[in-house]
């Protein structure tokens, strides 16, 4: 299913669901994110992902990380909470979602970096080269606020 994202766009679509969703920023042993090229946009992105029935919200960044990556994490804080209502995404089956994501900080367990149906690739990214990536700018935000390494959450 392609994926659009909107920022700010007053020809966007209007909205008609909004989902609990995650992002996970994890950073290996020299200080690297682990980053995801989504399949559906093109993007390099957090891994994370919608929250399951029956499933606890830490769990949900746990699942969705393993999925995308291979990689085991630990849940330990959150980065942040991301509502802005300026950003929607787009799918092609016709759902326009307003943007629910709370960004995790996890642990790096176990693993290495493999790829899934939802990630054309997947690496440990150095602080100095996200600029040479394409991110978009909601996504940047968590990034950035997960190697700003607040005292306490984002709320926005």
């Amino acid at each position: 299913m392609a994926r659009t994202e909107h920022y700010n766009n007053p020809s966007a679509p209007r909205p008609n669901s909004i989902v609990a969703a995650v992002t996970v920023f994890v950073q290996d042993e020299h200080g690297r994110v682990l980053l995801i090229r989504r399949t559906d946009n093109g993007l390099w992105a957090l891994p994370g992902g919608a929250q399951d029935f029956g499933e606890y919200i830490a769990e949900t960044a746990v699942r969705e990380t393993r999925e995308e990556t291979g990689i085991d994490v630990e849940v330990i804080d959150v980065v942040g909470i991301y509502t802005d209502p300026k950003h929607l995404v787009e799918y092609s089956d016709g759902e326009v979602r307003q943007q629910f994501s709370i960004c995790f900080r996890a642990r790096y367990v176990d693993g290495a970096p493999k790829t899934s149906d939802e990630s054309a690739e997947v690496r440990w990214v150095p602080q100095a080269e996200l600029d040479n990536l394409r991110i978009h700018k909601s996504m940047r935000l968590r990034i950035d606020h997960g190697y700003e390494g607040r005292s306490k959450p984002y709320i926005g």
